[in-house]
């Protein structure tokens, strides 16, 4: 029973702080996090659940209080919020072929994200552009910079996500 309430403790802090990274970074680099041409490093994250079930709803949560937290419209908060979701979702399902897991994350923001933007703020771009646009962005977010991150992380993969040696009876 103590292993089990170590382990919902610890995917419940390994989420927190994840969603805490997200806002953070999200709010540091506002101006270029939001609009039709958006590169937000805080998607960077979305690789996170190669490494812990916990990212998922860590990296959801980050995004859900980013957008809110920055005024984004309600279709936004929701939507672009599910497309993260749904993205961190695809990334864990992916997670034992580690270069196909920022894929997921990709491809959801840019199909959803560009509806978004016509919906919620009556983008005059049109879809297709939109989605070369949000594309761009989520390839170098996600491909360049969390697969970095993904590559500096896996050094340290066993201090901080190896569930076995962090709840080990003593």
């Amino acid at each position: 029973m103590k292993q089990k309430k170590t382990f919902t403790a610890y995917f419940m802090v390994h989420g927190a702080v994840i969603a805490a990274i997200y806002v953070v970074l999200t709010i540091l680099f506002a101006p270029i996090s939001f609009g039709p041409v958006q590169f937000r490093i805080s998607e960077a994250l979305c690789v996170l659940p190669y490494f812990t079930p916990a990212a998922v709803p860590g990296v959801f949560l980050g995004c859900l209080l980013s957008n809110l937290l920055c005024g984004a419209a309600a279709l936004d908060v929701v939507f672009g919020s599910l497309a993260t979701l749904i993205g961190a979702v695809g990334s864990y399902v992916l997670r034992d072929h580690k270069w196909a897991v920022c894929v997921p994350p990709i491809l959801s923001n840019t199909i959803i994200i560009p509806w978004v933007l016509r919906y919620a703020y009556g983008s005059e771009d049109m879809i297709l552009f939109a989605m070369v646009t949000v594309g761009i962005g989520e390839v170098l977010a996600i491909g360049v910079l969390g697969n970095g991150l993904r590559a500096v992380l896996e050094h340290y993969r066993y201090i901080l996500f190896d569930r076995k040696a962090n709840f080990t009876e003593k």
